[in-house]
């Protein structure tokens, strides 16, 4: 006994099927976050392209239409060094734990100019590329996080005159070179930290980029560059270390030119301040996120 199926019915069996999937769309739902949210660092790889283009987009920028071009990452912290010398060494005669002044000043300065401009360049990152923030959606923390790219940059060409002033005055680094990452890092971690602060804090207060260029300058005297932490009293050695960057300088010098004033204690402590003011910085970024588009 065969069933018969209507024209009717076998029609609006394939119109359900075809209807289906349409019916039941996936839709996506953006809110805005309450309260402190998650860091999501996921998203970064995710957005990976991006942070390339902009590193790349910074340094094009950075030596467009200029006469030197990446020669300028030379000069800067030379010039300084020059000064430094002139007057600290031969005037003041500040002692250099050993080692030629120069070199003990060039030595601190390379990685001083790495967290300067990370620092300067992060902090006015969301309100130098506010047309970009309002446009489309990205992670906002590539923002912050592109200028430590060129940063690396310019630090590669400093380094590399760094090595041969020392190779002028025959100085010649140990095994202790192979920690010399670590306190790069630190660097890093500490330029970050400062800048994610800075950068959500510019969006909401606009006075906060004049401030940056003076405390940039006053971190730098608080920084043991033109002189060694040595002349801090030994038992306040572990306090100067609430400066992240007493650590970074002191173990660049350690690592490269093997003074021995480096404190492991004043270090350890640099670590901490600069972890914890990275995991701040994250949080208050996040924290901020939501609203940098409605007032910068």
């Amino acid at each position: 006994m065969s069933t018969s199926v209507s024209p009717s019915d076998s029609a609006t069996s394939n119109i359900e099927r075809l209807t289906d999937p349409i019916a039941k769309p996936q839709v996506t739902t953006i809110r805005a976050s309450r309260g402190w949210v998650a860091l999501r660092l996921r998203d970064l790889w995710d957005y990976r392209e991006l942070l390339y283009f902009l590193v790349w987009r910074d340094l094009k920028v950075r030596y467009k239409q200029t006469i030197l071009g990446a020669a300028w990452a030379v000069l800067q912290p030379l010039m300084t060094m020059l000064v430094f010398s002139a007057f600290f060494g031969r005037l003041a005669k500040v002692p250099s734990d050993g080692v030629p002044y120069p070199v003990f000043a060039y030595c601190a300065l390379v990685p001083w100019q790495l967290f300067s401009n990370s620092l300067t360049e992060a902090a006015n990152s969301l309100v130098n590329q506010q047309h970009l923030l309002k446009k489309v959606y990205f992670p906002r923390l590539i923002m912050p996080i592109s200028p430590l790219g060129a940063a690396l940059m310019d630090f590669g060409v400093a380094f590399a005159t760094l090595l041969a002033l020392m190779a002028y005055y025959r100085i010649a680094p140990g095994l202790y070179l192979l920690v010399l990452p670590a306190f790069l890092l630190l660097a890093l971690t500490t330029a970050l930290g400062a800048g994610l602060w800075l950068a959500a804090l510019n969006v909401e207060y606009r006075d906060i980029r004049y401030t940056v260029p003076f405390m940039v300058q006053f971190w730098m005297f608080a920084t043991p560059i033109a002189y060694p932490s040595s002349l801090v009293p030994e038992n306040l050695r572990v306090l100067y270390g609430l400066n992240p960057m007493a650590g970074v300088v002191e173990g660049f010098r350690w690592a490269l030119l093997g003074t021995r004033s480096a404190d492991l204690g004043m270090i350890c402590v640099s670590a901490v301040v600069s972890a914890v003011l990275l995991v701040s910085g994250l949080a208050y970024f996040r924290r901020l996120e939501k609203s940098f588009a409605d007032l910068v």
